[in-house]
């Protein structure tokens, strides 16, 4: 029985309502109704996985993220992502995070990833790992694309947090599963998925209704699109 998981949910959707965020969810008809799937998002904010996994209930599904383990020794946060079965990963032992990973595909279950394996400050897609790759093909389920944009504007690295922030559009797209042809290497899907994600990026940042208020707060977009996030090359430094 999920019995820490609904409750959660609950109290995030009376959160968004009370902050009147405008969250817009396209493509969630790709996230299958049954049987395991790779969600896999681009991460601009350390609030992705809240919206990531609201794009999942249109299907009724509860995704089941990999969450550094870190977040899994806080006193308060511990508990929370253990009862709704999120997934730790410990970069020192990371065959353990596969296999569970795996396990949980294999039963059925949607496994969220963050390809970048961490927040992406140039507001882009960086480069991925292979993990949700070797996921997809190592479990025989579908690998799914999504991004999603505005929540970096409430909290993302390098930036004040600004929980309270009314008004924030979020706009969250999810693209058709990649395909998994026999003998093509995780690396090769890695490169295509880093090319669906860049794309829906790119959809999402170009639709979104709001634009910088001034100079200073060009900050949250990327600098192709004129803001001042660093580029792509300095943001790796």
């Amino acid at each position: 029985m999920e019995l820490v998981y609904p409750p959660v949910i609950a109290f995030a959707k009376t959160m968004f309502r009370a902050l009147d965020l405008r969250i817009e969810v396209d493509g969630a008809e790709h996230i299958p109704r049954e049987g395991g799937a790779v969600l896999a998002s681009n991460h601009v904010s350390y609030l992705d996985f809240i919206f990531c996994g609201l794009a999942a209930q249109p299907a009724k599904r509860l995704v089941r993220f990999m969450a550094k383990s870190s977040v899994f020794d806080h006193k308060v946060s511990g508990p929370l992502m253990r009862g709704m079965r999120h997934i730790p990963v410990d970069r020192d032992a990371g065959a353990a995070s596969f296999r569970a990973a795996t396990n949980a595909l294999k039963g059925g279950e949607v496994v969220g990833v963050f390809p970048e394996a961490t927040i992406s400050e140039s507001f882009t897609v960086k480069e991925l790992k292979s993990g949700a790759a070797r996921l997809a093909r190592t479990a025989k389920v579908p690998l799914i694309p999504m991004a999603v944009w505005g929540p970096h504007r409430l909290w993302t690295k390098g930036h004040k947090k600004e929980l309270t922030k009314r008004h924030v559009p979020v706009l969250i797209k999810v693209g058709q599963a990649i395909e998994l042809p026999k003998g093509v290497s995780p690396d090769a899907l890695t490169a295509t998925l880093k090319e669906r994600l860049s794309s829906l990026l790119d959809a999402v940042q170009r639709a979104y209704p709001d634009k910088p208020a001034g100079p200073e707060d060009r900050w949250w977009l990327p600098a192709h699109l004129g803001g001042t996030a660093p580029l792509p090359e300095a943001a790796a430094v």
